[in-house]
């Protein structure tokens, strides 16, 4: 017990670039406070205890945040960081050395009975805002973006993004542990596609509409065709608006370019 506590108080420092002494971690850390409260409380737990360990969760809640079922088996060297509203259900289990932010739930998706929250292995970072639900198993070394929701098992050594949560082989370049931010976005890059996709069509009707329409009768937008009329054996001309032709539009402008870029995403 006093190694794995040692090892939650360590792993701080390697991975908060912020974290700059012993006694700003010791008092300052949410997540070291929850983590030790909820040993303490899951100890109990093991022991049979029926409602001292739930109060102490739920005291732990109210001073940090962060509410972790005391039936929950979490990992040695595991690292909350910041913490505020991260839930960890009863059944749920949390492998060494696995880095949580703040927001992320690792929940059930209904009430069924048994194991119902899911397992995580060692290394996995889960990024703010995720969502892990169900009896699923996550590898070892995964990483999952943040605003995720996992539905389905993940295999060792992938990336997790998007609602819902698809895996991403990040081949050639290694992810960090706190660089879970520099995710590839499949939504921007899907709707870029779809851009090009129109573009490429726009392109290819206003070819089919210069080959069939012939070129003295093409005019520019808002032109005026004059035309001569005669009527009492008199001729005259009248000034006749006629049908316009628009070139294709390009999808190229300033705002949905940001979107696409992720500004908007």
């Amino acid at each position: 017990m006093i190694s794995t506590l040692i090892k939650d108080f360590r792993i701080i420092f390697e991975r908060d670039p912020a974290a700059r002494n012993w006694a700003e971690v010791l008092f300052c850390y949410p997540g070291l406070h929850a983590l030790w409260l909820h040993r303490f409380a899951h100890w109990l737990y093991v022991l049979g205890l029926p409602l001292i360990p739930r109060m102490i969760s739920h005291i732990a809640r109210l001073l940090t945040g962060i509410e972790i079922h005391p039936g929950a088996q979490i990992g040695c060297g595991v690292f909350i960081d910041h913490g505020m509203g991260v839930v960890i259900g009863e059944t749920a289990i949390v492998g060494d050395y696995s880095l949580i932010y703040q927001g992320v739930t690792l929940g059930g998706t209904g009430k069924e009975s048994g194991k119902r929250h899911p397992t995580l292995g060692e290394n996995v970072v889960v990024g703010a805002g995720a969502k892990v639900l169900g009896n699923l198993l996550i590898g070892n070394n995964v990483r999952i973006g943040a605003g995720s929701v996992v539905l389905r098992d993940v295999p060792s050594d992938c990336t997790v993004v998007g609602v819902p949560g698809r895996v991403v082989y990040r081949a050639g370049e290694r992810v960090e542990p706190l660089e879970h931010g520099r995710l590839p976005d499949s939504e921007a890059q899907v709707i870029r596609a779809l851009v090009d996709r129109i573009e490429q069509l726009e392109q290819q009707v206003q070819v089919l509409s210069e080959k069939s329409t012939p070129t003295e009768h093409r005019v520019l937008v808002g032109a005026i065709l004059p035309e001569l009329r005669s009527e009492n054996g008199r001729s005259y001309l009248v000034e006749q608006p006629v049908a316009t032709e628009r070139s294709s539009c390009r999808l190229s402008n300033k705002i949905i370019e940001e979107f696409l870029d992720g500004s908007g995403i």
